[in-house]
């Protein structure tokens, strides 16, 4: 294979399918394709180690970039996995409207030399398994929710029988679930000093906190704007021509800002400091959805410092 050019400076994007990786360097402007298998990685990272690179960018792709992240963060190079969102809007505010393999891969390597975004650590094994448990109990809520819709509008017996029968199966995997996701919880000493310091906060359950165990390791170790930027839940200037002052919520992990929107409208009623902040929000005239969006912030902050300082809440 030929050899990578002179990469103390480069960026690297790596567009990941089912069978291959596409590669593309810049600013060299060198490309490669190679099979998404064993002797494959270990090609790309005799390259990739030859001449480390500044950086190098994966799109997140549903779990085939996972093998490939794991092989390159465990070389010691730095990596980040970004969102396919942000490469489509870069791509197309660039005018890269053309969509193959090898354009993809150069529109992630083109993202990571202009916009530089932080390496951040992967997961390992143990908190992949918990996210996975977590994510596949959310989906399994979301059919039980289908099921239930359809069984109300179904008038025929024999398809509401099936539907019935559907529910049963789909229930009996969410108990199970539950309990996996207990036991990993209780089963790590670090997991269940966080899950019992989350849930010492009045309106946070097991649900929530083992969900920002799960998708949200970062929490604890960012100051509150990060841990808000993080979630999509800081708000966002929309200021344009006479239009000013205007703020919104954009972007961030959607899964958590829902379980953190339930937890806030429970730590409302029952929670004396959200409870007398939603209160003052709304006696200044603020609209409700956004007091709501405003003490999600202030949870989010409550909960980043508690695990900060590894101390359960304390009622003022």
């Amino acid at each position: 294979m030929d050899q990578l050019p002179t990469a103390a400076h480069s960026f690297v994007g790596i567009d990941v399918s089912k069978d291959r990786l596409d590669v593309h360097l810049r600013p060299s402007g060198h490309a490669f394709a190679i099979p998404r298998d064993g002797p494959g990685l270990d090609q790309l990272l005799a390259r990739l180690r030859a001449e480390p690179p500044a950086l190098v960018v994966i799109e997140a792709t549903g779990g085939f970039e996972l093998t490939v992240a794991a092989a390159i963060a465990g070389a010691g190079l730095p990596l980040v996995v970004v969102n396919p969102r942000q490469i489509r809007d870069f791509a197309r505010a660039t005018g890269r409207l053309a969509k193959t393999d090898r354009l993809d891969a150069a529109a992630i390597a083109l993202f990571g030399e202009r916009v530089r975004p932080e390496p951040r650590p992967l997961p390992d094994a143990a908190t992949q398994t918990l996210a996975e448990l977590v994510a596949r109990r959310r989906q399994i809520i979301e059919m039980i929710g289908m099921e239930q819709n359809r069984v109300r509008q179904t008038r025929a017996p024999k398809v509401a029988q099936t539907i019935h029968a559907t529910l049963k199966v789909l229930e009996a995997q969410l108990a199970e679930l539950d309990h996996d996701i207990d036991d990993t919880i209780r089963g790590s000493p670090a997991w269940r000093a966080a899950d019992d310091l989350l849930q010492s906060v009045p309106g946070v359950g097991s649900i929530t906190a083992r969900t920002l165990i799960a998708e949200m390791p970062e929490l604890g170790r960012l100051d509150r704007r990060e841990a808000a930027a993080l979630i999509g839940v800081a708000p966002v200037n929309r200021d344009s021509g006479q239009m000013r002052g205007h703020r919104a919520i954009a972007g961030g992990r959607t899964s958590i800002r829902n379980v953190l929107f339930m937890a806030t409208l429970s730590a409302i009623r029952w929670n004396p400091v959200l409870k007398a902040h939603y209160q003052q929000l709304i006696g200044r005239g603020r609209p409700k959805k956004v007091a709501i969006v405003a003490c999600m912030r202030r949870l989010l902050g409550i909960l980043n410092a508690i695990l900060r300082a590894k101390t359960p809440w304390q009622s003022a």
